[in-house]
């Protein structure tokens, strides 16, 4: 009974919490109109004064957010919000803004999990490799080694352009597992998808395999029940809930959230993508039209790129593993395998160093042929927005495809006043007609490719949690080339014609929106 009450109390608490957000946004607006009418109303003459003084302190706020490192976009959304309406931006700044450490403080400081060092010699050998056969290519493999993210060969991949085959592919090499399981995704939602994922990680916590699961609480907020929390931890499943929203009420740090899609079975196989746990990305469910994403598992060497990454964060977390870290190694010999993979995360804790957003733009600036890039959601910094435009107007085939049913309107109405500028560059641009494409990938000269959890969005790239990996030449590159092909096929160019006849409360409503996108 008293377990009962807990959890009742705690979804309480998770609802309340999720309105705080939003609520708040509101409030700061009504206090900056209250506050401008009880000036008037009781100080009269001297209301301009006060108003005046406010303004000035917005000021100089703006004038700290100006001085401070990072993001320029992030930067530029605080400064306008300060100085256009300062009360709600300064109440709003004290709980958001004020510092990029907040997260800090409700994760344990881990550094990346020890490497052997013929892990690390054998990297270098592999960079010199890649060096020697794409030097474009090595520069982008040194800038990630620097970071401690290692160069792998001996990997084979296998490349999935749909959430059920995906699916299939991982539920088969679940049940095979004989050591351990790591899982870790944004989503987790109840329905048929969970269902034979959860039997096969029941089946083997009861043969003994050692499954730890962390799960985003923001992400799947309304999307798992405490009730089947409790199922999945009486099944002898380790389960860490990422940044519990109950927690936060008064803190309110809901844009920081562990958006990383991963899966590693004993330490020799891994999937990632951007590919969550849900009916929908398997188009069991329709939501947005069809559900078009896709995935990749690597089996070899390149899978404990993955597991390093998960062991970090669950130390992160305050958690602890049952066994050393060496334990968690493969105990199988790696396949022979052409090219050369390199697994790599991001997140709040490196600002203002983005490892992806810089790994965007340097596969961007490096493409010589052609490039083609999957995303869903589009608010890029100036410097990637310029890239992509050099690219086109030098020559190369530059390919953005999109969704044409979004998830959410007004971000894609942000997106939107991106667009008219590459489409003057000759950047090519695709809605995919069928529905929603969630697809994070890039493809650079059919030599490099990028695939993750990672949107090409300030979020992502700033606040989120994120991982990715990227491919050099390896035979699964012509798989990603083929789905692309194929989403461009089923989609729609988009012309300069039509974003310059959008209607002009649209045009207006995204600007003030793409304003606001960061802070809100």
């Amino acid at each position: 009974m008293g377990r009962m009450s807990h959890r009742n109390h705690e979804r309480t608490e998770r609802r309340i919490s999720a309105a705080t957000s939003l609520l708040m946004c509101a409030l700061t607006v009504l206090a900056q109109i209250a506050v401008t009418l009880l000036l008037v109303h009781f100080l009269k003459e001297k209301a301009s004064f006060v108003y005046a003084l406010l303004q000035l302190i917005g000021v100089v706020v703006a004038i700290r957010v100006y001085q401070r490192t990072g993001s320029p976009s992030y930067k530029l959304s605080w400064m306008c919000l300060l100085l256009i309406l300062p009360v709600s931006g300064m109440i709003l700044f004290c709980l958001w803004g004020g510092t990029h450490q907040a997260k800090k403080q409700s994760l344990k400081p881990v550094p990346p999990i020890p490497q052997r060092e013929s892990v690390k010699m054998l990297s270098g050998m592999n960079h010199a490799a890649l060096t020697r056969r794409s030097p474009t290519w090595g520069r982008l493999s040194a800038y990630l080694q620097k970071r401690e993210f290692w160069l792998y060969r001996n990997t084979n991949a296998a490349y999935f352009e749909e959430g059920e085959a995906f699916f299939q592919d991982l539920v088969q090499h679940l049940k095979q597992a004989e050591t351990y399981i790591f899982m870790e995704y944004y989503i987790l939602a109840e329905g048929s998808v969970w269902d034979e994922i959860f039997a096969a990680l029941r089946e083997r916590a009861a043969a003994g395999v050692e499954i730890h699961l962390i799960v985003d609480d923001f992400g799947t907020l309304t999307r798992l029940s405490d009730e089947t929390l409790q199922t999945i931890r009486d099944a002898g499943i380790e389960v860490e809930i990422f940044n519990p929203v109950h927690r936060y009420i008064s803190r309110l740090y809901f844009n920081y959230r562990d958006h990383r899609k991963i899966t590693v079975i004993d330490g020799d196989t891994a999937y990632t993508g951007g590919i969550n746990i849900g009916d929908e990305y398997a188009n069991r469910v329709e939501r947005f039209g069809h559900w078009k994403d896709s995935g990749i598992r690597l089996e070899g060497d390149g899978a404990w790129g993955f597991a390093a990454q998960f062991m970090q964060m669950w130390k992160m977390l305050g958690r602890s593993f049952p066994n050393e870290d060496d334990y968690y190694r493969s105990r199988r010999e790696a396949p022979a395998a052409e090219g050369f993979c390199q697994p790599f995360e991001d997140g709040p804790l490196n600002n203002p160093d983005n490892p992806a957003e810089a790994a965007y733009l340097q596969l961007i600036a490096s493409a010589k042929r052609m490039l083609y890039i999957t995303t869903p959601y589009y608010a890029v910094e100036e410097s990637i927005q310029e890239a992509l435009c050099i690219a086109a107007d030098a020559g190369v085939d530059v390919r953005l495809m999109i969704p044409a049913i979004p998830d959410k309107k007004f971000v894609y109405m942000v997106a939107e006043t991106y667009w008219g500028d590459l489409l003057r560059h000759g950047v090519k641009i695709y809605k995919y007609t069928p529905g929603f494409l969630h697809a994070k990938s890039v493809m650079a000269d059919r030599e490099a490719a990028l695939i993750g959890s990672t949107n090409m969005d300030y979020r992502s790239f700033q606040l989120h949690y994120e991982n990715a990996v990227l491919l050099y030449h390896m035979p699964v590159i012509e798989d990603l080339l083929e789905d692309m092909d194929a989403i461009i096929d089923a989609s729609q160019p988009y012309t300069l014609e039509e974003w310059e006849k959008r209607p002009w409360l649209r045009r207006m409503a995204a600007s003030i929106l793409k304003l606001g996108a960061i802070w809100l």
